[in-house]
């Protein structure tokens, strides 16, 4: 049987009720996060904002729009989650984003920022202008930088839209953020000027009858106007501005939500909330406790692990690299932390360019930067360089400039699902000309590329360097002790044997090294996927009679693509089979239960591998 909504009991609670079900949900919201892993401090913040939302919004008739998971557990809690909560991020359990196929009250899939307004007002374009029903968009003001944010903002009074928009201001998005909007809403937040609100809207807000109605009329504040050539940017693009209210108040927020619900007008309310709200090491470290992995609830403390990340090694090389050239920058799209460029940060804050969540301005930022002789290095996830794809192609690569795209969480992510796999990269980056693609395969040879590309006169043109999210047991200075000029042109033999070739690229060369001594084959560490080692592939070609490509990527257009391929030009008349990743998106759960899914760890590239050999000597091929 279903279970039945939370929010659907919401009305009939007392405001000592709701108190005391804000904690209760945010003590499972942190439980759980402990457990399982994920996002924490930005999902306490939001817990009155929700309550208070869908007490004058009903979810079931009105349609409202969430801005990433970052901020929607407790969304998830009152819409019929609440039991399957304890399955968070876990393999087969629910998600830890907005999902279409998981509840019809996640109207909107969404695991990148930027997309809420955008989508609501498209959806607000479907409905019937009689339908009285409300679109509500809630977005972080991190996200509110986004360039479709904006694009979506200028379009409000051009299509004649009634939207809501609940911007949630943190003064954070995963670090602190950056730009002239985010000054703007700080200032925001620290000014104390009265809003004096349209004449219908203060009349709705008297006939309420709240007490202390001056109380809360002295917090609805003009906010923008004086800050920007005396003007109010939301104003200008056409939204009735209120805010900044307090984003724990819940009887505030509903008093605002309810004032402005049947207005025929778009509105944006800025609603004032601390990140990591209520649970006090969350509060005093939001940037840890953004996106983190399973923890003590009581004390806030990570699980320790011995394991050094690729995303720590690049910031460690990186920081060495930057000793030795003044013309290495790196940029980041909101990212220092994430993709372990904090210690850069703090050692070189001139040549660190955070730009917020901008992945198509930091693109066009380093290839500016590039024209100007410096080494530019755009450190990104995997999942977000995507945003980027037209910068890649016509701002680097058409002008054949040296900007290095460093790619974390290249491959099966894990728990965060298919939004944040980075599976695409190989496929998308291979088919742009000029574009050079490497994959190391572990952390020494991670570090070894990014000192050969950078620090041994190998940069000519547009490079991307793609790792995993994983870990290996290794000292980080041990590593850069050790960096070495390696060869990006050939391919490296690891292993000698007879009949099969496996060419392994990135995280999958482990796995198949193990492979490869069990069923007595060759196994090459293929680094560079493009351009490909034609040279290494023709002497392969000559010498057996099958060759297995496995990548972490998907299949189509992928790297065992390229080789079939230059197999076929080399009318090679072996055997040819491709591993990977099928025409899919990639369900949620640990990295290791995802790539068991995929038969991509050691037991499933074994079982594919055997089949192959069996294939071969049914069709009479020499394999012994």
């Amino acid at each position: 049987m279903a279970e039945s909504p939370l929010f659907k009991r919401l009305g009939s609670l007392s405001r000592r009720e709701l108190t005391v079900l804000a904690s209760e949900l945010r003590r499972i919201v942190t439980d759980t996060v402990a457990r399982n892993g994920g996002h924490l401090s930005s999902n306490l913040g939001t817990v009155e904002l929700t309550i208070a939302l869908y007490r004058v919004f009903d979810p079931g008739r009105d349609i409202v729009i969430w801005d990433t998971g970052h901020q929607a557990y407790t969304h998830k809690l009152l819409t019929g989650r609440y039991d399957r909560f304890s399955t968070l991020r876990q393999y087969g359990g629910i998600s830890g984003f907005l999902r279409r196929s998981e509840s019809p009250f996640d109207v909107f899939g969404a695991g990148h920022v930027g997309t809420a307004i955008a989508a609501a007002l498209g959806i607000e374009g479907a409905l019937d202008k009689n339908e009285e029903r409300s679109v509500v968009a809630v977005i972080g003001d991190g996200a509110m930088t986004a360039g479709s944010s904006l694009e979506a903002l200028n379009q409000v009074e051009q299509v004649g839209s009634r939207i809501k928009i609940v911007l949630n201001d943190n003064g954070m998005s995963i670090g602190k953020n950056v730009g002239r909007l985010s000054s703007v809403l700080s200032d925001l937040r620290l000014k104390r000027l009265y809003r004096s609100l349209k004449g219908d809207v203060k009349e709705t807000l008297e006939t309420m009858k709240l007490d202390n109605i001056e109380s809360l009329l002295s917090r609805l504040k003009n906010g923008l106007k004086q800050t920007i050539l005396g003007a109010n940017i939301f104003e200008d693009l056409g939204l009735n501005y209120i805010g900044p209210i307090d984003g724990h108040n819940m009887k505030e927020l509903e008093a605002v939500f309810g004032a402005v619900k049947d207005f025929d007008e778009p509105f944006l309310i800025h609603v004032a909330t601390t990140k990591g709200f209520g649970i006090e090491y969350a509060e005093e470290d939001s940037t840890t406790f953004h996106s983190i992995g399973s923890f003590d609830a009581e004390t806030g403390e990570p699980k320790q692990s011995d394991s050094v990340s690729y995303s720590m090694v690049f910031g460690e090389t990186m920081k060495s690299i930057a000793e030795k050239d003044s013309r290495v920058h790196v940029i980041t799209a909101a990212m220092p932390d994430g993709t372990g460029l904090r210690g850069f940060l703090e050692k070189y804050p001139t040549r660190t360019h955070d730009l917020g969540i901008t992945e198509q301005l930091c693109a066009t930022y380093a290839a500016g930067m590039a024209t100007m002789g410096h080494k530019a290095v755009f450190a990104v996830y995997s999942t977000f360089l995507q945003r980027a794809f037209d910068q890649v192609i016509h701002d680097i690569c058409l002008q054949d400039l040296p900007v290095i795209l460093c790619i974390d969480r290249a491959g099966i992510v894990g728990n965060d699902g298919p939004t944040h796999n980075g599976i695409f990269d190989i496929a998308f980056l291979s088919m742009i000309p000029n574009m050079r693609v490497l994959c190391p395969s572990s952390l020494q040879d991670l570090a070894d590329t990014l000192y050969t590309v950078l620090l041994c006169d190998q940069l000519k043109g547009p490079v991307a360097i793609r790792y995993p999210k994983c870990s290996e047991k290794a000292d980080p200075q041990s590593i850069i002790s050790m960096m070495k000029r390696v060869n990006l042109q050939r391919w490296c033999g690891l292993k000698h044997g007879e009949g099969v070739a496996i060419l392994a690229t990135g995280s999958m060369v482990t796995p198949s090294l193990r492979v490869a001594d069990e069923e007595r084959m060759a196994l090459y560490d293929c680094r560079n996927i493009k351009p490909l080692d034609e040279s290494s592939l023709a002497d392969i070609a000559a010498h057996f009679d099958a060759v297995v490509t496995v990548e972490e990527g998907i299949l189509h257009g992928g790297f065992g693509s390229a080789v079939n391929r230059m197999l076929n030009d080399m009318e090679y008349r072996g055997i040819v089979r491709n591993i990977g990743i099928e025409d899919r998106f990639s369900d949620h759960g640990s990295r290791s239960e995802v790539l068991s899914s995929l038969a991509l760890d050691y037991p499933g590239l074994r079982r594919q591998i055997r089949k192959i050999r069996g294939e071969l000597c049914a069709h009479n091929h020499r394999i012994r």
